[in-house]
């Protein structure tokens, strides 16, 4: 037993254990008793480990005892909980356990669990993941409280009936299995977003959020505040939150509203996260521009390799007998002709019956059939499809070893070269099309198969086998003997020497998965052979049963060529049988009387299970049993627990004799079968701290991590054996180090077949001395094993290349990870031999991934345990993170032929986003060690740094304006007027049949118009409404609250007429009142409207049940129906006597859920509007086509405003009908030969997403869009260039001019900075309005430290900037520091400041607080220019000149707009712009169709909307988390995947982050899952 050799117990205490062993291996005591007794003697000196109440010194290997049943039985037990005997070890379960309490007394990892919608919780109840009532608390597991963490319990306070319990202590049970909590008596169970769930208000005082919010919050305002006292006194804000649904909502210090579940895992996240798990990072970089990752520093105090060189060791000599054959194809010509009774081959079938038996003559005469036939009978005779040499694939079965057998001296006799492979099963197999490729690359056209597999191969309806994807075309040659014609007698195969001609080709898979052909060549063959004869003692006709793959490695060398050479009869048991009955093999070894046996530990592990079946089992008979994985670590467990029950049945302790091999090399070393038993075999106890370094360190004291490793044998005879370092050059190791076993021998493979490069790396290696000498002049060949030569010249591996895994420096082995994930305890969540580990690449170091398969019957709760306690284990015993841990549901991972986990194709699920997995745990907090330091901001260039005329510091100063609007001269009748009325009587007075105004509806037909004299007329009856039933006075506010269309534009003017001051709301949406209207109300009240204007259908909307469910109905201001007018006309229209009162105020809610209302002056409207009648070259002729919300902004001034003042017809298409018929704006703009267009990005994506299959039926009702020279997109944030370009695109086939589509931008303090049309046909060769937008390139990692750097287009980390649109006349920008207020050089950033006759006159607020955003309208630069007065924008940008010129030949400054301030997120000292996370992760997977990030208590929040089966929603949580980490160097705290729709989005199309936030946190969003990440 493994225990013996490393738990320091006193002598007496060792005797006794040896008594007891051997009473039971005598069987005078029960295995119960003796696990009883043992456990008590050695209990004492065992680590304590935190179990259920269960003692955890009890051995584990206990298996129930079984009598003899059914397959099915034997199935079912095998899956209850049986711990795989590969990686089965004593000591490494009990090292886990202890590493377990130990991370207990530690303090616990509180991880939350994440919460899933209840159609994605398989077959659990929901109380799964609820806490369990408060009944539990009192009988609470007291030892898992940890003090100084200061449990939430004195914050939390229930809010609701139910109670609510701490939950960190709740998690911390869950991990530590306290048996204390039943789930079922759970006192609450909710689905992911029900309301009344148990609240936990997490007032969070410690974490201030800085609130730069500066108008009113939307998202919290209601009548009734609620106060909420901060902790640590504090002071106590007081402000309102908003009452969503029926949820009772509590708030966190900062006036976030917190409700229930979700907070609380946050909070418990957040809590988790600061305790520190990693070293603490340096002290603060400055940088200059690059962001410097992390690199992992050795560490001065590791371990290194203090011993001498090592010497390579030398096997034996290979002794060559004199009957030794010369060649293979000879001894099977001697065994055929004078032995032909002799049996070669034994086949069993599935009821373990002999099927057939192959004898030396049958195997003689049939391969030379085979031989003939190939080739003679395919193609001519002048035309052979094969010549001697060709390489020709060997398709069969692993039933079938008799027909392959035949098949393969068959190609030896003939010359032809054998590639053995895998039967594909069906056209895309796991793997398969790897294999294909290696054929093609082979130039196989010709497979033997046998008649059975021949029919089972997939068929087309013609009955050809298809080709398989990535295959040559092959030609089928079935190898029966029936099938073939006999080769007549003169004809006998040339049998020559062995020679250097390739004998055969067996493939590799490698880590990546590709499929490599490792060429054997015939001396190689045979050398090989007779090391093995030399080595293992074999002799003629001796009895051999293989339990493994015929085909390649282990299985093919002992079982179809040694054997052959030998004479020697095999015995072969399949696969199938195996699974049937996993004793079938011992009981052929009995039997049959055998002498050798060929198994995995796979197979020793299985006949352990099953042995209580038998009795008569007697393995006195063996003399060798080959143990082929004998270089897997873990393989050792399997050997000792074999050997402890069996030796009692006649297995003697020295025929287990364990080999290691690779593809590469063949058979590298192989314990050999010794008589004397004295010797006992190497063990060696190492240290993983050690190894993980590349070090061997013999494990003394008591260590939890350690690695018992048995020896495989010597160095094979004839072969020369070293060790050289794993990478780089091929150096000696000491001989105290880890590294690559090299073989110098005749016989090994000689190259990867046509792969010359790789080949050298591999097979033509020189390893080299200290001074850099080679040790030898013949190349070595790499085995791929890792390991050593310990005492005696006895080889141990510690691992393979394949499974290595180098993360932050240190080496892992995907072995021994699996190995302790194994060890915990309880199994029965996950199928033991069903676990990938394997390694992804992920900001610069490779990631631990660990995937399992879940049984089906474990509930969350459950598989939720288990992991964080898998994660706790590994951390303990290998001291490295887990990136990701993931559960499949059972038989989901693809699986090689013979059943095990097929990796790479594991890992190109993981990665590509389709494994599906049940259960997620990602950890990239602990893990990602090397991210770039947090930055400190640097003082920026102050007053003292030199200004010389307009230069900062060397730079231009960014500075730009439009055309000067005084200087202009054009024909502008309008200018003459101060105010809009008067401009709208004149229009009246001189063109009254003109239309100004055409409505459409869905149907593309014209709803309503409006000419000059009409537009005038309603406005009197409306001001005269306003006079007589709403008694209102001069400069009175009026909220009109109208769909979009020309009662609006009505409204509008009639209020000018009247003197009042107007406010366009947008009307309550009927389908959703109860949040649409709670925002109508509170504009009206902060506005101070003195009544409302609006429509029959609205009037009747606001006084419905509906809506006095969402708002209280009484306080509404008195509302006026204008569906019913007066007759008569005002006695007198108003004039206002100066124009710099206010003409309208401007309300719109940010996207931050700020709701900020503008004043706009007289004499700011009028400007505006003659500013875009010049930019856009407007005229009573044009007619402009619409489609826009006219609710605020530019979108409004377009839309009421402009055509009034210029005279040109607008054609207005509300942006809603749309949803009906996408295709009505463009039909609009064709049918109407519309020069000149404006929408917004929503309209654009509604045509893109809507029209994209469309544009052919378009086509051909005569869609024209060449008449188009703009299409403006009206917006306030940065160009969304890819829309824009893929709209270009799109309908480029209908005529659109690529240069057509620009973009506007304005903000609150001015409405339109920016606007650019561009002059296309006559206008475009004169230049009139100004270049195209140009785009670049700049470098994201520079942005995000507010810095501009142009790259070229396509390197890493760039991101594309369209210019926002040419500078409106009478404009002027500059580019400051916002913190400074200091100008700033050209193309730097900084915020963008404007100064112009239409800026709006300052901020309308119900709080009168103008103080705090006074510097957002009158802000003075704190050097260079001190006097301008100028507004400050709130965005980030730059200012680039270009090369290209305008009309008045100046050249062209383009402004470039990077995002919002209040947007932008401060992560790690860095700004980030949650646009750009959200473009990367939207492109990491197909499914995923909108994205929002936003920030809490500094945890970075991802939703995504999930467009697919919510079976892959999970998929999404570690390639989010990776796209974040890779591209912008940041962990995801949060992933949130829910139902498209959810993410909020207002009418210009921007996504409403901090709604979306708000619901989050009062869990209304209901999400399919939300993964927490640690």
């Amino acid at each position: 037993m493994a225990d013996r050799d490393t738990l320091p117990l006193p002598l007496e205490v060792r005797d006794r254990l040896a008594e007891l062993e051997l009473e039971l291996s005598e069987g005078d005591i029960t295995q119960k008793g003796y696990e009883k007794k043992r456990s008590k003697l050695i209990g004492a000196f065992l680590p304590k480990a935190p179990g259920k109440g269960m003692d955890p010194s009890v051995p584990h290997e206990r298996r129930t005892p079984v009598t003899p049943g059914s397959s099915s039985r034997y199935h079912r037990r095998r899956s209850s909980g049986s711990r795989d005997e590969r990686y089965r070890s004593d000591v490494h379960t009990e090292a886990v356990q202890a590493a377990l309490a130990k991370q207990k007394e530690r303090g616990k990892m509180a991880v939350p669990m994440p919460s899933k919608r209840r159609s994605l919780v398989v077959q659990s109840s929901m109380d799964a993941y609820t806490p369990p009532g408060e009944e539990h608390i009192g009988h609470q597991d007291t030892s898992s409280g940890s003090e100084e963490e200061g449990s939430m319990q004195g914050e939390g306070t229930p809010t609701s009936s139910q109670g609510s319990i701490n939950m960190e202590n709740w998690i911390s049970r869950a991990i530590h299995g306290s048996t204390t909590s039943s789930t079922t008596s759970s006192s609450s169970t909710q689905s992911g977003g029900s309301g009344a769930a148990s609240r936990l208000a997490d007032v969070m005082g410690q974490t201030h959020l800085e609130n730069h919010s500066t108008p009113p919050d939307v998202t919290s305002y209601t009548t009734d505040s609620i106060q909420v006292e901060r902790p640590q006194g504090s002071t106590t804000a007081s402000r309102a939150t908003p009452k969503y649904g029926n949820a009772e909502l509590m708030e966190t210090g900062d006036g976030v509203p917190v409700g229930g579940r979700v907070s609380a895992k946050i909070q418990q996240l957040v809590n988790t996260l600061k305790r520190p798990k990693r070293p603490p990072l340096r002290e603060f970089f400055v940088d200059d521009f690059e962001e410097l990752l992390e690199v992992q520093q050795p560490d001065p105090n590791q371990p290194k390799a203090e011993g001498a060189q090592m010497l390579a060791m030398r096997g034996e000599q290979l002794g060559v007998v004199t009957n030794w054959p010369p060649s293979l194809e000879a001894a099977l010509q001697r065994w055929g002709t004078i032995s032909p009774k002799a049996p070669c081959l034994t086949t069993m079938d599935t009821n373990g019956k002999p099927l057939y038996i192959l004898t030396y003559g049958k195997l003689w005469v049939r391969s030379m059939k085979v031989a003939y036939n190939i080739l003679h009978k395919l193609g001519s005779k002048q035309e052979p499809m094969v010549r001697p040499g060709d390489r020709v694939a060997l398709v069969f079965p692993n039933n079938d070893p008799a027909a392959f057998m035949v098949a393969f001296y068959g190609c030896l006799l003939a010359e032809l070269v054998p590639v053995p492979i895998e039967v594909p099963l069906t056209r895309k197999d796991a793997g398969s099309q790897q294999i294909g490729f290696l054929l093609g690359s082979c130039g196989v056209t010709v497979a033997l198969t046998s008649d059975a597999c021949h029919k089972g191969l997939p068929k087309s309806t013609t009955g050809e086998i298809p080709q398989f994807k990535g295959w040559p075309k092959l030609l089928w040659f079935v190898t029966e003997s029936k099938h073939l014609s006999k080769p007549p007698r003169d004809w006998f195969p040339h049998i020559k020497d062995a020679n250097n001609d390739t004998a055969y080709i067996e493939y590799k898979t490698c880590k990546d998965g590709s499929v490599l052909g490792v060429t054997v060549m015939r001396i190689a063959l045979l050398t090989h052979c007779q090391a093995l004869t030399q080595s293992c003692g074999y002799t003629e006709a001796e009895t051999i049963v293989n339990v493994l793959d015929f085909k390649k490695d282990v299985g093919l060398w002992h079982g179809i060529l040694t054997s052959v050479m030998n004479m020697m009869h095999v015995i072969s048991i399949p696969y199938s049988l195996m699974k049937v009955n996993p004793l079938s093999w011992i009981q052929k070894v009995c039997q049959y009387k055998a002498k050798v046996a060929c198994v995995k530990s796979r197979d020793m592990h299985w006949a352990l299970v099953a042995h209580k079946d038998q009795r008569d089992i007697n393995l006195s008979s063996l003399r060798m049993l080959v143990v082929a994985d004998g270089s897997n670590p873990w393989s050792i467990s399997s050997c000792d627990a074999f050997l402890n029950v069996f030796q009692s049945k006649g297995l003697k302790p020295e025929v287990i004799c364990p080999c290691a091999s690779s593809p590469e090399a063949l058979t590298v070393a192989i314990r050999r079968p010794t008589d004397d038993s004295n010797q006992p075999p190497g063990r060696g106890v190492l240290s993983m701290q050690g190894l993980s370094h590349g070090v061997i360190r013999v494990d003394s004291e008591e260590k939890l991590s350690v690695l018992t490793l048995q020896d495989v044998g010597t160095a094979m005879p004839g072969a020369l054996v070293c060790v050289v370092k794993p990478d780089g050059v091929p150096q000696l190791c000491k001989t105290d180090e880890i590294g690559e076993l090299c073989v110098c021998s005749v016989a090994t493979g000689t190259s990867y077949y046509g792969l010359s490069g790789m080949t050298k790396n591999t097979f033509e290696v020189f390893p080299m001395n200290s001074v850099g000498a080679p040790i030898s002049e013949y190349p070595f060949t790499r085995t791929g094993l890792l390991g050593f030569v310990g005492p005696g010249g006895l080889c141990f591996i510690a691992g393979k290349m394949d499974g290595l895994m180098v993360v932050g420096g240190r080496r892992h082995n995907a072995d021994d990870i699996v190995a302790t994930a194994l060890a915990v305890e309880p199994m029965k969540f996950v199928y033991r031999g069903r676990i990938a580990v394997f390694s992804i690449t992920v900001l610069h170091d490779e990631r631990i991934v660990v995937v399992a398969e879940q049984r089906p019957d474990s509930t969350e709760e459950d598989s939720f345990q288990w992991m964080s306690r898998v994660l706790q284990a590994i951390d303990g015993i290998h001291q490295v993170g887990v990136y990701c841990l993931a559960l499949v549901p059972s038989n989901t991972l693809p699986k090689t032929p013979l059943g095990g986990i097929h990796l790479s194709e594991s890992k190109q699920l993981f990665l590509e986003g389709s494994l599906h997995p049940c259960n997620v745990l990602m950890c990239p907090h602990t893990c990602v060690t090397n991210l770039p330091k947090p930055r400190q901001k640097q003082p920026e260039i102050g007053p003292a740094s030199v200004m010389v005329g307009n230069l900062v510091s060397g730079k231009r100063i960014a500075q730009a304006s439009g055309r000067d609007l005084g200087q202009m001269e054009d024909n502008d009748q309008a200018r003459k007027f101060l105010f809009l009325s008067e401009v709208l009587q004149w229009r009246a007075q001189t063109t009254p049949d003109h239309v100004l105004y055409t409505l459409l509806n869905s149907r593309g037909t014209i709803a309503s118009s409006l000419s000059c004299v009409q537009l005038h007329k309603r406005a009197e009856k409306i001001a005269t409404m306003l006079a007589e039933r709403g008694h209102l006075q001069d400069g009175d506010h009026v909220a009109l609250v109208y769909p979009p269309g020309i009662d609006l534009i009505a409204a509008f003017y009639g209020c000018l007429y009247a003197g009042c001051v107007p406010i366009t709301v947008r009307p309550p949406h009927p389908q959703n009142i109860a949040t649409t209207l709670p925002t109508v109300k509170m504009i009206v009240e902060v506005s101070r409207s003195a009544c409302m204007m609006t429509t029959a259908v609205i009037c009747k909307l606001l006084r419905s049940k509906e809506a006095s469910a969402a708002v209280d109905v009484r306080t509404w201001p008195p509302v006026l129906d204008t569906d019913d007018l007066p007759k008569k006309k005002p006695p007198l229209l108003y004039k206002p006597s100066n124009p710099d009162t206010l003409a309208y105020l401007d309300f719109s809610v940010s996207t931050t859920g700020m709701l900020a209302g503008v004043k706009m002056s007289h004499t700011a409207t009028s400007a505006f509007c003659r500013s875009i009648k010049l930019q856009c070259e407007l005229y009573p002729s044009r007619e402009v086509a619409i489609c826009l919300d006219p609710y605020c902004g530019l979108g409004f001034v377009i839309w009421c405003l402009c055509s009034v003042y210029s005279g040109h017809q607008s054609i207005l298409i509300p942006p809603s009908e749309l949803e009906v018929n996408p295709a009505l704006w463009l039909l609009a703009v064709s049918q109407y030969k519309v020069r000149d267009t404006f929408c917004s990005y929503s309209v654009m994506e509604l045509c893109t997403k809507g029209l994209g299959l469309q544009t052919e039926s378009l086509k051909s009702r005569g869609l024209d869009l060449s008449r188009v020279r703009t299409c403006v997109v009206v917006a306030e944030e940065r160009p969304r260039i890819a829309l824009t370009q893929s709209f270009s695109k799109l309908f480029k086939d209908l005529g659109l001019h690529p240069r057509a589509v620009s973009t506007s931008f304005g903000c609150r303090v001015n409405l339109a900075i920016c606007l650019q049309p561009h002059r296309l046909g006559k206008l475009a060769d004169q230049g009139t309005s100004g270049p195209d937008p140009t785009t670049v390139y700049v470098d994201m990692r520079a942005l995000r430290h507010d810095r501009v750097r142009l790259v070229e287009r396509g390197s890493p980390h760039s991101l594309p900037l369209m210019e926002s649109g040419k500078i409106l006349p009478g404009v002027r920008i500059i580019i400051a520091n916002p913190e400074t207020k200091g100008p700033l050089g050209d193309s730097h950033l900084g915020e963008i400041w404007v100064c112009s006759g239409h800026n709006a006159s300052g901020y309308f607020t119900v709080y009168g607080d103008e103080a705090l955003q006074s510097d957002h309208f009158n802000s003075r630069l704190s050097f260079g220019d001190t006097q301008t007065i100028w507004a400050r924008t709130g965005y980030l940008g730059f200012l680039r000149r270009t090369e290209l010129t305008d009309a008045s030949g100046e050249r062209h400054d383009a402004l470039y707009v990077v995002g919002a301030l209040d947007e932008a997120m401060e992560l790690r000292g860095m700004r980030y712009h949650p646009i750009d996370i959200e473009t990367s992760v939207i492109r990491t997977h197909k499914s995923i169709t909108e994205c929002a990030v936003f920030t809490w208590t500094n945890l970075l929040v991802v939703v995504v909307e999930l467009d697919g089966s919510e079976q892959e929603a999970l998929d999404l949580v570690p390639l989010v988390t990776n796209v974040v980490l890779e591209e912008h160097y940041l962990i995801v705290g949060v992933v949130v995947v829910v139902d498209i729709g959810v993410i909020p989005i207002n009418s210009r199309g921007e996504k409403q982050r901090m709604h979306l936030r708000d619901g989050f946190l009062a869990d209304q969003l209901d999400p399919i899952y939300v993964a927490y990440n640690m």
